[in-house]
């Protein structure tokens, strides 16, 4: 191999993300994470260790599906309390120069005009460097904040996802020129009104007038992430996303998937290198395979099997009600409900699992499938191997410990793949998406259905630049003099 390897440290704004049980970890400092010098120091640390980015989840509702309630996620720290993801980040960017940020936000309940120029905000702040993960939440609880009865359902989330895709690029690509921005002291404009437009979108679920009230970004649109393993997912990845979370239930279903999504991409006029694909990674690394091997126990020792059923009970069933010879399959047909997506959780079992398999799998705090623990050597291995065989691009890494997991990483790993030549020994690129796609790829590829709106086009024929008028003043004219409220 010659590529270089893409790894982004798995993080959330909260105490317990997804290794449960562990924050009581005496080497833990997840219990630090409202101190904004936490999240300081992590981005310290993945900067030093030449991290692509921290990418940040998020959940808007809690897991109370399991039990009957909320209790179990509260007493276990999972996922709740948790904070915003978006806050932390221009705290990290104040000192790194190159560290990403990727940060989860839903487009099921919270409308798009707002979030458009938090993202065009975040952006700026960070010269660059953000990037979205898109997601539709799936969470019972997080229609219930939202004023609805229950979760919309699963495919037509993806809809209202499509068009709200759609009015961010009107805003982010179509909205404003390049250059509408002049600073023209003498003639006292300071943005050419000639050169932003309305984008009047009307739709189906939609309906935003503009302009939008950012300036263009380094990106303008942040670079696009996205998880979805269904039929509608993996085509609204196709789509719109630029890196994708590929799950899989082994090696070979790991390649098929990257696979199927390039193959996509093409089917959408896209470049089948226009996707960066990336996998959970569960990386337990000592510097022999004894001390891997103990720091793996003590965690397996931690681990909190009930944390990890309530967060498995968030979106389908909840596993302790049933026998556990029960088949996953005949309680899903036999009780499912319109509305309802009760498919996250359990898309992973294959077909005919039964509750009990399902209980073992879920409660075993290394699950995988991609699972390294030894020395540097093995470790690095069978990253390789893996990154051989499926064709991935990258890999979020998984903590167990904070900083601990991304401190043995940085120390032990990194230098033996750096030998390797397959991870970077310095930061060549300036911007997030230059660091997936090379130098000089600082905005959306062509190909990509936003880049269609590049300088007002395609908006329709109701959207218009804001015409030059006697309160704005015109570019090449002077403007009014300014009232005098002496």
């Amino acid at each position: 191999m010659t590529r270089q390897i893409a790894f982004n440290l798995f993080e959330m704004n909260c105490v317990g993300h997804i290794s449960h049980g562990l924050w009581v970890h005496p080497e833990n400092n997840r219990h630090r994470f409202n101190d904004l010098d936490f999240w300081v120091e992590t981005a310290k640390l993945l900067e030093a260790g030449l991290f692509d980015s921290v990418f940040l989840a998020d959940v808007i509702g809690t897991y109370d599906g399991y039990r009957g309630g909320p209790e179990t996620a509260l007493r276990e720290a999972v996922q709740i309390p948790s904070n915003d993801p978006l806050l932390v980040i221009p705290a990290m960017a104040a000192v790194t120069e190159h560290l990403g940020f990727a940060a989860t936000f839903s487009t099921t309940y919270e409308p798009p005009f707002a979030f458009a120029r938090r993202a065009s905000t975040l952006d700026h702040l960070t010269k660059g460097r953000f990037g979205w993960n898109i997601v539709t939440s799936y969470l019972p609880n997080a229609a219930r904040n939202f004023g609805l009865a229950d979760e919309v359902e699963h495919d037509q989330r993806y809809a209202i996802a499509d068009e709200y895709l759609d009015v961010l690029y009107k805003l982010w690509e179509g909205s404003w020129d390049d250059d509408a921005v002049i600073e023209d002291r003498e003639r006292r404009v300071y943005t050419d009104p000639s050169k932003v437009r309305y984008i009047d979108h009307r739709g189906t679920h939609f309906s935003v007038a503009g302009p939008h009230l950012s300036a263009p970004s380094l990106q303008r649109t942040p670079v696009l992430f996205q998880a979805g393993s269904s039929v509608a997912g993996k085509a609204f990845a196709a789509r719109h996303a630029e890196g994708v979370f590929v799950g899989g239930r082994d090696a070979a279903a790991y390649r098929d998937n990257v696979a199927d999504l390039r193959r996509l991409a093409v089917a959408n006029g896209r470049g089948a290198d226009h996707i960066k694909t990336f996998a959970s990674a569960v990386v337990i690394v000592g510097r022999t395979s004894k001390d891997a091997q103990r720091k793996a126990d003590e965690y397996r020792r931690l681990s909190s099997a009930e944390g990890y059923l309530a967060h498995a009970g968030g979106g389908g069933i909840d596993l302790a009600a049933y026998r556990p010879d029960e088949v996953i399959d005949d309680i899903l047909a036999r009780e499912d409900r319109p509305g309802r997506d009760r498919r996250p959780s359990n898309r992973r079992h294959p077909a005919g699992t039964t509750v009990g398999e399902a209980l073992e799998r879920i409660t075993r705090f290394d699950r995988g499938p991609f699972v390294a623990i030894g020395t540097p050597t093995e470790v690095a291995d069978e990253i390789e191997r893996w990154v051989e065989g499926t064709d991935l691009d990258g890999f979020n890494l998984r903590q167990f410990l904070t900083p601990g997991t991304a401190e043995d990483f940085v120390e032990l790993v990194v230098p033996e793949l750096q030998k390797r030549g397959l991870y970077r020994r310095s930061y060549e690129e300036s911007t997030l998406r230059e660091r997936l796609f090379g130098p000089g790829t600082t905005r959306l590829f062509d190909q990509h259905p936003g880049a269609r709106y590049r300088n007002g086009a395609n908006l329709g024929g109701e959207a218009a630049t804001l015409a030059a008028s006697p309160a704005a003043g015109a570019a090449g004219t002077a403007a009014p003099a300014s009232p005098s409220y002496a």
